[in-house]
């Protein structure tokens, strides 16, 4: 029987051998880090995609595991299409982006992108479980999940059963959004798994022309929430037009070459996360 067995509400009477909460396949994977927030709508796939991105491109091994399973969005991001998995006899091999980040979702299964997966919570963890021990991650110096929103099956599932090294939590400025924020900040930390850090994200829309910061959705509390539950504060993202144009025509690889504020932030996080996990 897996620990993870031992805070599952179902393992009384259970061997723990066909339970979908208790996979024990080692992968070569040095990192693995969750993106999550309470809310949905706050931008935790292109975060995901930005550190995956910017780690890629600093010569890390990278993968991402899109665990938004009923809400998959990681291959649109890529410009990824479903049937370029590949199953063998030694497990699923994951899709490549054009740098090479490794990429399982489930919208790369299904027949067609917009078909819409309608199921349970146990067979959701179950295809949680299947993405971590029936792919071939091969060697990998960060896995990178990128978690649904709330604090549902999917995130417990992820923190009973992967080996998180933490999670970074991505959060926007207003105060509805911090209220529940806080609640996937607490999971983690009843779960026992660290928070890295508090990612800011549609803080500020910045002038094209004179570089003004204009607060959208007014004065961020974001710096002072941080500060009082004690976690740092990785950075604070802009809304950005031209990132949403990258990220709809699929090649927000080809984003990390422009000038902009987004990159500065990603470059400085990075910085930091790397201190933290060598």
């Amino acid at each position: 029987m897996s620990d993870a067995c031992k805070t599952c509400g179902q393992s009384e009477g259970c061997s723990g051998e066909s339970c979908s909460v208790a996979p024990e396949k080692q992968q070569n994977i040095k990192n693995v880090i969750a993106i999550m927030s309470g809310k949905g709508g706050v931008g935790k796939s292109s975060v995901t995609a930005l550190l995956a991105v910017a780690l890629q491109k600093r010569g890390f091994r990278i993968g991402i595991m899109d665990a938004d399973v009923t809400g998959p969005s990681i291959p649109k991001l890529f410009g990824l299409k479903g049937g370029q998995l590949i199953s063998g006899t030694n497990g699923i091999a994951p899709a490549k982006t054009k740098l090479g980040i490794e990429v399982i979702s489930v919208n790369l299964i299904l027949p067609n992108e917009d078909e819409p997966v309608i199921w349970r919570g146990p067979v959701i963890s179950g295809i949680i479980n299947q993405f971590w021990t029936d792919v071939q991650w091969g060697e990998l110096d960060y896995l990178l999940v990128d978690l649904p929103p709330g604090t549902g099956d999917v995130p417990l599932t992820v923190m009973q059963t992967l080996p998180l090294n933490g999670v970074i939590v991505v959060t926007t400025p207003q105060s509805l959004v911090a209220l529940i924020v806080k609640k996937a900040i607490n999971m983690a930390r009843k779960m026992k798994v660290p928070v890295i850090g508090l990612i800011d994200n549609y803080a500020y829309v910045e002038c094209t022309d004179c570089k003004h910061q204009i607060n959208l959705f007014g004065n961020s509390n974001t710096e002072e929430m941080a500060g009082k539950m004690g976690i740092p504060l990785l950075g604070q993202l802009p809304l950005d037009p031209t990132f949403v144009e990258f990220c709809d025509s699929g090649q927000i690889e080809d984003y990390l070459n422009q000038e902009s504020s987004i990159n500065k932030v990603i470059s400085s996080v990075i910085d930091m996360f790397e201190k933290g996990h060598k």
